[in-house]
C-alpha cells in the first residue's frame, strides 16, 4: 500500500506551502520492476475541524473534504505554515481544537513541519529536547517561546528521524524531496525534482539566507567554476583551480561563492561528491572502492567517513537499502 501522507490545513495557511506535499509526494512514482510507475504515496488533506472551508492568507479560501479523523490513517503528518496560529504562536500551547485533532495521531507517526508549522509541533511537545528549525525571521521568537527546543536558524531543514522540520517556503520542497530520497532513493527523488523543475538536492545544512542568491549582473559569478568542478569531481580539485576559472583571487572567489551558494567551496564540493556517490551506489554495480574513486573520495575509507557524516550509514548499508542485490562489503 502507498505510504499515507496527511497534510493538516489550518486557517491562515499559505497556499503555496499547502501544495508542496501534494506536488512532491503525489508525483513520486516507483522505479523498481515490481512497482514501476505506481504511486508511492497517498496524499490526503484534512482540517482540524469537520470538512469545510479553510481560510488562506490570500484572497480566497479552500474547501477541505476530510476532518481530523484522517490523521488516524497517517504514516506521515505534514503541517504547513499558517499566519493564524493564535495561542500556538503567542503562548506556545495548542488550542482545544488542535489538541483534539492531534489525539487522532498514532504513536510512531512521522511528523513534518514546513516553515512556522514547527510552532504546532513544538506546542504539541514533539520538539522537546530535539533540534529543529523554522523560518529565519521567526527563529528568535520561536526559541524564546520554546526554550526546550534546540533551534538552528541557519539551515534549510533538519532530519531528526521521526520528526523533521524545515525553514520557510522553498525549503519545504527541499525537505519533501529529502524524505522521498530517504524513503526511496536518489533516482525517485531526482525524477520528481526534474518534473517539478527544481534542483534535485540542496543539503539541509545549507544556509537559509544567501546574501546574493541571484547575482547582480554587475558582479562576476561562480557559475563557471561550479560547472567546471562538476565535470571533474573524480579528480583532485584545489580552491585556487576553481578561482582561476573565474579569474579571481582565492579570497574574492571564496567570499563570492559563499554569498551565492550559502556554503564554502569545500563544503559544496563534498556535498556534490556525496550526491554522486549515492547515485553510483544506487544505480551501478561498481565496487565500493571504484565508487570512492569515481566520486572523488579516492579511497573507500574516505567515502565511508563522508557518507557516515552526511547520512549516518556506511556505503554498504546505503547500497543494501536501495539495491537489494548489492553484494559489496566494506
Amino acid at each position: 500500500m502507498p505510504h499515507r501522507v496527511v497534510v493538516l490545513a489550518l486557517d491562515g495557511l499559505l497556499p503555496f506551502e499547502l501544495g508542496i506535499p501534494q506536488r512532491i509526494f503525489g508525483r513520486s512514482l516507483g522505479s523498481e520492476p515490481l512497482n514501476r510507475g505506481r504511486k508511492l504515496y497517498d496524499v490526503v488533506t484534512c482540517s482540524a475541524r469537520p470538512p469545510g472551508p479553510v481560510r488562506t492568507d490570500a484572497d480566497f479560501s479552500i474547501v477541505v473534504e476530510h476532518g481530523p479523523e484522517a490523521l488516524a490513517t497517517a504514516d506521515t503528518v505534514v503541517i504547513p505554515a499558517s499566519y493564524e496560529l493564535g495561542p500556538v504562536y503567542t503562548e506556545g500551547r495548542l488550542t482545544d481544537e488542535l489538541a483534539a485533532a492531534f489525539a487522532y495521531i498514532r504513536p510512531g507517526t512521522r511528523m513534518v513541519s514546513i516553515c512556522t508549522g514547527s510552532y504546532v509541533l513544538a506546542a504539541a511537545g514533539y520538539l522537546d529536547g530535539r533540534p529543529a528549525t523554522t523560518h529565519w525571521a521567526s527563529a528568535d521568537h520561536f526559541q524564546r517561546l520554546f526554550p526546550h527546543v534546540r533551534v538552528d536558524p541557519d539551515v534549510l531543514f533538519i532530519d531528526d528521524g521521526d520528526v523533521l522540520t524545515s525553514a520557510g517556503v522553498a525549503a519545504g520542497i527541499d525537505l519533501c524531496l529529502h524524505i522521498v530520497r530517504r524513503d526511496h532513493g536518489t533516482a525517485v527523488a531526482n525524477d520528481v525534482a526534474r518534473r517539478t523543475v527544481v534542483p534535485p538536492h540542496r543539503d539541509g545544512g545549507q544556509a537559509q539566507y544567501i546574501q546574493r542568491p541571484v547575482p547582480d549582473t554587475q558582479y562576476a559569478t561562480t557559475t563557471t567554476a561550479r560547472a567546471w568542478a562538476l565535470a571533474r569531481l573524480e579528480r583532485p580539485i584545489l580552491l585556487r583551480d576553481m578561482a582561476q576559472q573565474e579569474s579571481m583571487s582565492v579570497r574574492t572567489f571564496t567570499r563570492r561563492f559563499r554569498e551565492e551558494v550559502g556554503v564554502s567551496p569545500v563544503q559544496w564540493l563534498t556535498q556534490q561528491r556525496v550526491e554522486l556517490a549515492r547515485r553510483l551506489l544506487e544505480s551501478t554495480d561498481l565496487s565500493i572502492d571504484q565508487v570512492a574513486r569515481d566520486a572523488g573520495f579516492g579511497t573507500s575509507t574516505s567515502l565511508r567517513q563522508h557518507l557516515q557524516a552526511a547520512l549516518g550509514v556506511s556505503p554498504t548499508v546505503y547500497r543494501r537499502t536501495f539495491r537489494s542485490t548489492a553484494g559489496d562489503r566494506v
